[in-house]
C-alpha cells in the first residue's frame, strides 16, 4: 500500500495537478487492467506513461503506431536462421511489463487487433504457438480525438478491453505556472528513479480482491450497468465484461486508499472512466449525448444505497 502511494508521489514529481488521474491510473494497475489516454497533443499523456514506467522497476517498451506498422512488428515473428538451419522466434515489443502504445489509432485495424489477445488473455499466439506474457502486463495507449485525418477509430471490441479511458485535461493557470517553473532549468523525467519493484504490483493485484463490497453496493453497480442497456440514447450498453471491470475497479480504488471495504463514493469516482467508453450511443437527430453525459445522468438518477439506522 505504502509502495503504491510512493509510486504516485514519484509521478507527481513530473506531472503537476493531476492527482485524480494518477489515482485512476494506479487503480487500473492494481486491477490488472489497461488504460486509454485520450486527449489533445501536449497535455502529458506520454509523459504520464514514461513517469509510471520509470517509477516501477519493470521492463518497458514503446510502440509508435503508424499506418505501415505490421502485426509482427508488435507481437514478434519467426525468422529462418541460416546459421542454425532452423526457424527462430524474435519477440516483439509486446513482451514486456509496461507497454506504451503511442497514437494507437494511427495503425490499421489489422495491426490494432494484434493487441486483442495480449490485452485480454496476457498471451501471444504466433504460427500456432502460444506464449505467455510475463506478469504484470499493462498497456497504456494514447490517442488524439481531434486530429482524425489518417486515423482508424478503435473498434468496440478493442475499447472494451481497456479498463478505463481517461483524459489528462488542460492545467489551471496556477498549475501551468508551476509547470514552467519546474521545467525551466531541469528535466524531472530524466532524473526519476524507480521506487517500487514489480513484485509489489503482483502482490497488490492479489490482495485487492479481498476488498469487501456490500450486497447493497453490488446491487447499485448492477443497477447502473443495467440502466445503460435500456437507455433511450444507447444502442449497446455495458457488457458483462464491463460489469466485472467496474467491480474490480471499485475494489482496486478502495484498496489503493487503504480500505478493506468499498463505499458509494468509490463507485461514483470510477463509473465514468470505466463505463463511458463502452457505450455505443445513438447518433440520431437531436441526440448529441456522449457516453460520459449518459453515465453522469444515471449516477444522478439511480438512488445511492444508504445504511439503515434503527
Amino acid at each position: 500500500m505504502d509502495l503504491l502511494q510512493s509510486v504516485k508521489s514519484n509521478i507527481e514529481k513530473v506531472i503537476i495537478g493531476k492527482s485524480d488521474v494518477i489515482d485512476l491510473v494506479m487503480t487500473a494497475i492494481v486491477a490488472g487492467g489497461h488504460v486509454l489516454l485520450q486527449d489533445v497533443p501536449g497535455t502529458g499523456k506520454t509523459v504520464m506513461a514514461k513517469s509510471l514506467a520509470r517509477s516501477i522497476e519493470a521492463e518497458f517498451s514503446r510502440i509508435q503506431f503508424t499506418p505501415d506498422l505490421l502485426p509482427s512488428d508488435v507481437t514478434g515473428l519467426n525468422y529462418y536462421n541460416q546459421k542454425e538451419g532452423e526457424f527462430v522466434f524474435k519477440p516483439g515489443p509486446v513482451f514486456c511489463n509496461l507497454l506504451l502504445a503511442d497514437e494507437i489509432n494511427r495503425a490499421t485495424p489489422r495491426t490494432q487487433s494484434s493487441l486483442l489477445e495480449c490485452m485480454e488473455e496476457k498471451q501471444v499466439t504466433i504460427d500456432g504457438v502460444t506464449r505467455k506474457l510475463e506478469a504484470p502486463f499493462f498497456v497504456i495507449a494514447t490517442q488524439n480525438p481531434v486530429e482524425t485525418t489518417g486515423t482508424f477509430p478503435l473498434p468496440e471490441a478493442q475499447l472494451d478491453r481497456f479498463l478505463m479511458q481517461l483524459s489528462m485535461g488542460l492545467p489551471s493557470k496556477e498549475e501551468e505556472l508551476a509547470i514552467l517553473q519546474r521545467f525551466q532549468k531541469q528535466e524531472p523525467l530524466t532524473e526519476l528513479t524507480s521506487v517500487c519493484q514489480k513484485e509489489a504490483i503482483l502482490k497488490a493485484q492479489q490482495e485487492y480482491r479481498n476488498v469487501t463490497v456490500h450486497p447493497s453496493l453490488m446491487n447499485y453497480i448492477v443497477e447502473l450497468v443495467s440502466r445503460t442497456r435500456t437507455h433511450a440514447y444507447v444502442v449497446t450498453g455495458v457488457s458483462p465484461r464491463g460489469s466485472l471491470a467496474f467491480l474490480h475497479a471499485v475494489q482496486a480504488y478502495a484498496y489503493l486508499h487503504g480500505r478493506s471495504y468499498a463505499v458509494p463514493e468509490d463507485i461514483k469516482t470510477v463509473a465514468v472512466p470505466v463505463l463511458a467508453h463502452r457505450l455505443i450511443t445513438n447518433r440520431g437527430v437531436g441526440n448529441l449525448s456522449t457516453g460520459e453525459e449518459i453515465i453522469r445522468q444515471l449516477l444522478a438518477e439511480v438512488p445511492v444505497p444508504t445504511e439503515t439506522w434503527n
